[in-house]
């Protein structure tokens, strides 16, 4: 029996045994752990604010394998959790499985859709943000070559790539994007030994300013961006305090509001299909103490510019997902 097992076992016995007054929400983090500084960890913020501001609690647990998904969903549906909130696209079939199971627990899941009466599916326009520090990038780049550093090779993670791969160019046309992925299996979101080693080579080819979107491998990515004396930029949290003055930016994804609404909401929220982007600050870039001096004003004002067409609907990004092509770089 695994711990998570004993957990969530003990979980449903107690809240099963005490009835509804224990239904408390529940967050599961997708692999990669809690605290990766990224997107877990932005989900985790959300959660804490929360039950910062209302003075309640939540359950939360850290899966350890693909198996565990659906396991973990069914024994908090069972166990009165309500709503029951899920970090990543992976948690897309085990939701498809146990949602229509539970017609009276609300299920919200983060970076999937999920077609289910009883399920809010939250996306995100990432290639939204990401064209946008893809601008910064190219600005900043010296040599005009930049990187891109994927976790899992899956069509959301080219999402971010190719909105990147744009906004480069949208500045340099004669800019070189190179662009690798970490692996094509969940332990790419977890590997920041692979992340260094993706960046040296990228390094080697020219690159001094490299994106990561690649969840706890990005920690990899940054630490050897900086140790080399090139700039990086984070993603999905404000990681700009992990190397100050090395880190230009940070690609926000308000992965905490989206948890922090879900909660707030709570049994009986409005269900269905929720896009957040540039327009309803769903994401957007990180400017603060730790970058501001790599952040000239000709830079800021080129991405407000840019942020205020994408808003109106002037610029329009192209989304990998819509076609499953990228004009702007090739996978």
């Amino acid at each position: 029996m695994t711990l998570m097992t004993k957990f969530l076992g003990a979980a449903a016995a107690t809240a099963l045994s005490a009835g509804a007054a224990l239904a408390e929400p529940a967050l599961i983090f997708d692999l990669g752990g809690k605290f990766d500084k990224s997107f877990n960890e932005a989900a985790f913020a959300g959660a804490q604010r929360w039950a910062e501001e209302t003075g309640e609690s939540f359950r939360e647990i850290e899966l350890q394998s693909e198996a565990q998904r659906e396991q973990a969903l069914r024994r908090f549906a069972e166990a009165g959790s309500n709503p029951i909130v899920m970090t990543g696209f992976a948690f897309g079939d085990a939701l498809g499985q146990v949602a229509g199971d539970y017609p009276d627990t609300d299920f919200v899941i983060i970076d999937m859709v999920v077609d289910a009466p009883n399920v809010r599916s939250v996306v995100f326009n990432e290639h939204e943000g990401s064209y946008l520090v893809g601008m910064m990038a190219a600005m900043a780049s010296e040599s005009n070559t930049v990187g891109f550093i994927g976790g899992m090779d899956i069509p959301l993670i080219r999402k971010f790539a190719c909105g990147y791969a744009q906004g480069v160019l949208a500045v340099n046309p004669d800019a070189t994007v190179i662009s690798n992925m970490t692996g094509s299996t969940p332990a790419a979101w977890n590997d920041p030994v692979k992340g260094s080693e993706l960046t040296k080579a990228q390094i080697s080819q020219g690159a001094d300013v490299v994106y990561a979107a690649a969840g706890g491998t990005g920690v990899g990515v940054l630490q050897t961006a900086a140790d080399e004396d090139i700039l990086s930029i984070g993603v999905d949290s404000n990681q700009n305090h992990l190397h100050p003055g090395k880190v230009l930016t940070s690609m926000i994804k308000r992965v905490d509001n989206a948890v922090f609404d879900a909660m707030s909401d709570g049994p009986g929220m409005e269900k269905g299909f929720n896009v957040m982007g540039v327009g309803n600050e769903g994401v957007g870039v990180a400017i603060d103490e730790h970058n501001k001096a790599l952040v000239t004003a000709e830079m800021q004002a080129a991405v407000d510019e840019a942020a205020a067409k994408i808003a109106d609907g002037s610029l329009e990004v192209h989304d990998y997902m819509s076609d499953d092509s990228c004009p702007s770089l090739s996978f």
